[in-house]
């Protein structure tokens, strides 16, 4: 299979190259969550989808340790290639590849060691208790498989092997599907049987994308002496992506504990229903920005300020259409996302379609400040990058999820993310106008 050469081929045929093949990973891991949250709300009820909810912190934890060392490894290997420094990439691989092995080790040993006061902070209590147990446990076992899932992704796209991921992800994905059904269903396993599903299907992923490893287009190599100073790059590079996955789990533990405060366990099933329908934007859109990625990087790498801006705007033309469609969707359809997840009773449905017609309004927004974090960390401003995480991750809907219920009750806790993520946003618009004046001279 003849390489791409992200530095003479058209931009718009490498996006396009890269586009589907990023979706597709992105968006199947995803189906990872969203297909055991339909499977558990049909087979074994809302409650059951509420302990899935409180367990997502941890999904996003083990996840976004993998795109921590693998995105910050792999940008850093792309521009060490675009300026023809062979050693170097190697060196960031063996260093990031490490660094995920020791993390694998710790997740598992802590995970069950302090399990039962993790999830205490997570928000469980007697009612949803014994589900928590029944999946988390599997969840916590399966934390290194779901770690090199991400970590393998990232490596292999760097890689110029974008199919290889799309195979890999798109294979577990459909297996985790099946195995939902087949666990759940016929085999009466609840709980656990999803989260086993879960950690079968990452496996198989896994298995997949280590067939790269031995291909003969393969360059990712470990070497003995990498310096181990790059261990810093990687995690600074790499930072914002970890924190970007985080966001996900950081705004879920938030909105469920103002959400137990304000209207109980109902409004923690509702917010499942939504959180799910918001891993699927953010996926698509992560998606969109994993495709410029390395484009942006190797350009960056060869000094091509030209094609940094075509591949942004590209990203950009991207982002614009899938705000548009799943803001239009939540607009108009809110009782149908509302029965894609529960069969939806009159008291859930009085909750949920205003909640998702005000929630699905951020969704137009989302896609730009993925991709701006992006393409900063891209062009070797992790600082940028990492500035636009807090903001939409922590800081701003982390002040206005305690602010704007005092004002608006429940109503308030739906309108946090429209407004952290237009704020983020016009933030993103003012840094992007004074790295312009920054980039590289063309070469």
């Amino acid at each position: 299979m003849q390489k791409l050469n992200l530095l003479e081929e058209p931009v718009q045929k490498l996006f396009i190259k890269y586009l589907m093949p990023s979706i597709s990973a992105t968006l199947v891991t995803s189906i990872y969550i969203l297909a055991d949250t339909l499977m558990i709300g049909r087979g074994v009820g809302p409650v059951g989808i509420a302990a899935l909810n409180l367990l997502l912190p941890l999904f996003s934890l083990f996840f976004g340790t993998g795109m921590l060392f693998g995105v910050g490894g792999g940008v850093l290997l792309s521009i060490s290639k675009g300026r023809r420094d062979e050693q170097a990439a190697k060196e960031y691989f063996t260093v990031a590849l490490w660094l995920a092995v020791a993390f694998a080790v710790f997740y598992i040993a802590g995970g069950h060691l302090l399990f039962k006061p993790v999830t205490e902070f997570l928000g469980r209590n007697d009612t949803m208790g014994n589900y928590v147990d029944e999946y988390g446990r599997v969840l916590v076992t399966g934390a290194p498989v779901f770690l090199f899932s991400a970590f393998l992704q990232a490596f292999v796209r760097n890689d110029r092997a974008p199919k290889v991921s799309m195979v890999a992800v798109v294979s577990g994905g459909v297996t985790n599907v099946v195995l939902d059904y087949i666990f759940i269903f016929p085999m009466k396993m609840g709980m656990a049987g999803a989260a086993i599903a879960s950690v079968i299907g990452s496996l198989l992923t896994v298995g997949i994308l280590l067939t790269h490893l031995t291909s003969p287009d393969n360059t990712l190599k470990v070497v003995a002496r990498p310096g181990w100073k790059k261990a810093w790059e990687v995690v600074v590079n790499g930072f914002a992506s970890f924190l970007l996955e985080m966001c996900n789990g950081v705004v879920t533990f938030l909105f469920n504990r103002q959400l137990l405060v304000y209207v109980g366990d109902l409004g923690v099933v509702v917010y499942g229903i939504i959180s799910n329908s918001a891993l699927i934007v953010a996926s698509i859109s992560n998606g969109i920005s994993q495709a410029v990625q390395p484009i942006l990087a190797t350009n960056y790498g060869a000094g091509r300020k030209s094609r940094l801006k075509e591949t942004r705007h590209m990203g950009e033309m991207a982002v614009t259409i899938s705000g548009i469609l799943f803001t239009g969707i939540g607009l108009l359809l809110p009782a149908l996302v509302t029965a894609a997840f529960v069969k939806p009773t009159a008291e859930i449905l009085a909750m949920s379609v205003p909640a998702v017609r005000i929630y699905f309004l951020s969704f137009f927004a989302m896609g730009f400040n993925i991709l701006y974090g992006t393409y900063f960390q891209s062009v070797m401003k992790p600082g940028y990058s990492l500035f636009i995480c807090m903001m939409r991750g922590m800081v701003i809907n982390g002040i206005l999820v305690f602010l704007l219920p005092i004002a608006f009750g429940v109503t308030g806790i739906w309108s946090v993310m429209p407004v952290t993520e237009f704020v983020t946003l016009i933030i993103c618009r003012f840094l992007l106008a004074g790295q312009n004046k920054k980039l590289p001279s063309s070469t």
